[in-house]
């Protein structure tokens, strides 16, 4: 078949007519329309090819996501008819309680609490260690200093300028650094506890710091080593960032109750909002209540008429993890072929999304997020610049052009604008996506140094 002028032809099958195409796929270079370059074009194609087994790995992960999720809903007899609003004080919402079957189940605790009045990861978060602690009690924080944004409440940094802290009602904390490889201190947790101590609490994701993500074997041994010494304290896990990353939960793992948000893993970026908590009936008879009040607890909180997308994000949260996985190990790989710095590396073993790149100065931060930014589906023609925000002790710069504002299972980029000025990548809806984001900052970084 010869060449017309407007691409090749194929005859359909038992056709004599020809169909016209402009181009086969493998004569199109779609980066290229991204002002792509050869040469980062051609970085991008080894680093991809030097991670493909890491690739296999992420898919068989997924997959065993994918099944166990698909089980819990039919173990929970999801319905179509089940998907009705309903408002005032949400008595008797099927689908609520069918989402919280599913989440019980995919995530191995005896019960969970989804809820749409959660607006942030740390809200979850609070409302959980509020729920599980009282006056006298001791938290002993196991995974050394928690995000900026959960400060405020555990009584740390400008906590005196902040109503509702646990130290104000009464709770004692001890902070167990990790040690310098970034692993939990086991030992040192263990001599921390004390005969108040009610709950241990392990962060799995870095955060903004430089410390790699704790695995559910973390757990494990944190959870044998305080049985061993015969102590019962409850762990509780955030388990943020990190749900479908390993192939347990940390509820399998010695955890007694995890929490997490569903505009990051979770959600899958349909969710529009909301969080939940995951565990021990017990613990969660604690928790309901300071979500909502004493007495009546998880029996009301409409959903609004979002279950069906809750659900749906849900279903679909193991593919979507997965891809936003590749895109990490992508760009870890592409930027240490660069020359810079990256954590975790692109072929070590991976218990969160979050890929960090040291850039070592402000404007290559900066630089970077603009073209975060500019790959995006949503907001892509704005730029993003370096601001305060509430909780944090220095400007951050955030790029996010997300279909669900602020959330991070979506390509975003951001980091504070301190030393080592390290940026910090996850999300991404679409493998293609997240891959074309990292080879726009590459490019970008690219121009810069050759200006």
């Amino acid at each position: 078949m010869g060449s017309s002028p407007i691409g090749r032809t194929r005859l359909l099958w038992g056709s004599q007519e020809p169909l016209f195409f402009c181009k086969e796929v493998s004569d199109l270079n779609a980066y290229a329309s991204f002002g792509i370059t050869d040469s980062v074009q051609a970085a991008a194609d080894r680093a991809e090819a030097a991670v493909a087994s890491v690739f296999d790995r992420i898919e068989q992960v997924r997959q065993y996501w994918q099944l166990k999720t698909i089980r819990a809903f039919q173990t929970a007899a999801v319905a179509e008819s089940a998907y009705q609003s309903t408002t005032g004080y949400g008595y008797s919402d099927r689908a609520r309680e069918q989402t919280e079957a599913v989440f019980a189940h995919v995530f191995d605790a005896e019960e969970a609490l989804v809820r749409v009045q959660f607006s942030s990861g740390t809200h979850v978060l609070a409302t959980m260690l509020r729920g599980l602690l009282t006056a006298g009690d001791h938290l002993v924080i196991a995974s050394g200093t928690p995000y900026d944004t959960l400060l405020p409440l555990l009584g740390m940094g400008q906590a005196d300028r902040f109503a509702g802290t646990l130290p104000q009602a009464g709770v004692a904390i001890s902070t167990v650094p990790l040690r310098a490889d970034g692993s939990i201190d086991v030992p040192a947790v263990v001599a921390a506890v004390s005969p108040q101590t009610k709950v241990v609490y392990v962060q799995k994701s870095r955060g903004y710091s430089a410390r790699p993500a704790l695995s559910n074997e973390a757990v494990k041994d944190l959870r044998n080593a305080l049985s061993q010494a015969g102590l019962t304290c409850d762990i509780a896990v955030d388990f943020c960032y990190c749900e479908y990353v390993e192939e347990e939960s940390p509820l399998t793992c010695g955890a007694n109750i995890i929490a997490g948000s569903l505009i990051k893993n979770p959600g899958a970026g349909i969710a529009p909002g909301g969080g939940y908590i995951a565990g021990d009936a017990r613990l969660l008879r604690q928790i309901e209540a300071m979500l909502t009040a004493p007495g009546v607890g998880a029996h009301i909180g409409p959903q609004l008429g979002l279950s069906r997308l809750i659900q749906q994000g849900f279903y679909f949260a193991p593919r979507v993890v997965a891809e936003a996985m590749k895109s990490a190990v992508f760009a870890a790989a592409l930027f240490q072929d660069a020359g810079f710095a990256v954590s975790p590396l692109p072929g070590e073993a991976r218990s969160d999304i979050v890929q960090q790149i040291e850039l070592a100065s402000e404007t290559r931060l900066i630089r970077f997020c603009e073209a975060v930014q500019k790959a995006a589906p949503v907001d892509s023609f704005v730029a993003p610049v370096p601001a305060p925000m509430p909780g944090y002790d220095c400007d951050i710069i955030m790029a996010s052009g997300a279909f669900i504002s602020g959330s991070s299972i979506e390509l975003s980029a951001d980091g504070p604008l301190r030393p080592p000025y390290a940026v910090f990548l996850q999300g991404g809806l679409s493998y293609e996506n997240g891959r074309l984001a990292a080879m726009l900052a590459l490019e970008k970084l690219s121009d810069q140094e050759n200006a």
